[in-house]
């Protein structure tokens, strides 16, 4: 038995998983299905990491909010144009209701970001309320994004934000099947 070549540990385990029915080779599609839902997890901590910046920007600059937007927001045309501008007019407009009632408007933020934490360590940890929490949050606002789209001015950035919602779903939702949940 010594003058026996060492084997493998994946053949052994396979060989011995053959003889009871089971199919172990059958990794790739499940570690693709990880691999994409990491990706929207990534994609949740971005979105709550974001939202702790412009509550930190709230914070600071709540005081002296118009100088600051009237600065940034000229910035951003000396370098961008009108790249962008509905949504730079948006965010202003929005920065400005904060700055009235800031408090709130900070409360509101973290709320969002403890969401979108969350919701990414669920999805990360591969939690069946994760699953069904993406899918159903983002695909309840794509027919209010179609209907943004259609009803308002062309905007790429709108068209990809709805685009990028409706990838997020399917693969949420290939994801979810592959797993037996729906």
């Amino acid at each position: 038995m010594a003058n026996l070549p060492p084997q493998d540990d994946k053949q052994q385990s396979s060989s011995l998983d053959k003889s009871h029915g089971i199919n172990c080779n059958d990794n790739k599609p499940h570690s693709e299905s990880s691999e994409s839902i990491k990706a929207v997890a990534i994609y949740e901590i971005v979105k709550g990491v974001g939202a702790l910046l412009g509550a930190s920007a709230l914070w600071f600059w709540h005081t002296d909010l118009e100088r600051w937007l009237a600065t940034a927001t000229h910035t951003w045309q000396q370098k961008f144009g009108q790249f962008l501008a509905p949504q730079v007019d948006s965010t202003v407009q929005i920065a400005q209701q904060a700055s009235k009632n800031w408090p709130l408007f900070l409360l509101l933020i973290f709320a969002y970001a403890s969401l979108r934490f969350i919701e990414a360590y669920g999805l990360w940890q591969d939690k069946t309320w994760a699953y069904w929490f993406s899918v159903i949050g983002y695909g309840i606002f794509i027919p209010i994004e179609l209907y943004y789209l259609v009803t308002s001015p062309f905007d790429w950035f709108k068209l990809g934000i709805f685009l990028l919602n409706i990838i997020i779903v399917i693969v949420v939702y290939r994801n979810m099947k592959r797993k037996g949940l729906i």
